[in-house]
């Protein structure tokens, strides 16, 4: 079964002195006199510098800049990305986030749900879809499928992300409708 990012976040810590030959705090060590103040300048150096993998840099790029008691997202966290990306201008398109939430959450107990600052990852196997207030009065769902053209409202995704194929417009609650559904449930399918 999928793991939460929770858990794979603390699976690539509890992995890191294997995979890098040194642990969390033995990284911290090493950056915290070079006076990094950005995530790329540390991701550069370590990549660069030390060989470490992309995934791996930047789990320790972040325990750098948060500090390593934070680096594990708690559930507060991810409840507080999605406030924040709801909050004000945006606060009407909740019921339509809360409508793909629980259309996707029916299709297996493996769907993983992860909040990032400006949008939320749908994930199995791999991400299948991303939710994303794009303005104060719509929501993109990004979706990857495969060999699906656009039809619609289903869209090539274009420049909108790279992270996905294909892009749904969506303003009011009734368009998370059985077409959205059955585009995400493929994209979850083929993930």
């Amino acid at each position: 079964m999928a793991k939460s990012p929770e858990e794979m976040a603390q699976t690539m810590i509890n992995n890191l002195k294997a995979k890098t030959g040194k642990s969390l705090p033995e990284w911290l060590k090493v950056l915290k006199p070079e006076s990094f103040e950005k995530h790329g300048q540390i991701m550069k150096f370590l990549k660069g510098e030390h060989g470490v993998t992309h995934g791996f840099a930047n789990l320790i790029a972040t325990g750098f800049l948060r500090g390593e008691d934070s680096l594990v997202p708690t559930k507060a966290d991810s409840e507080d990305l999605v406030s924040a990306q709801y909050s004000g201008a945006k606060a009407e398109l909740k019921p339509i986030y809360d409508a793909i939430i629980a259309a996707v959450q029916k299709f297996g107990r493996d769907v993983i749900v992860s909040p990032k600052k400006t949008y939320v990852s749908l994930r199995r196997n791999k991400q299948f879809a991303i939710i994303q207030p794009t303005t104060k009065t719509r929501i993109d769902v990004g979706i990857n499928l495969k060999e699906v053209q656009e039809e619609g409202r289903l869209e090539k995704a274009g420049s909108f992300n790279a992270m996905v194929s294909h892009r749904v417009k969506i303003s009011e609650t009734k368009e998370v409708d059985a077409k959205l559904k059955n585009w995400l449930k493929l994209a979850y399918q083929q993930a």
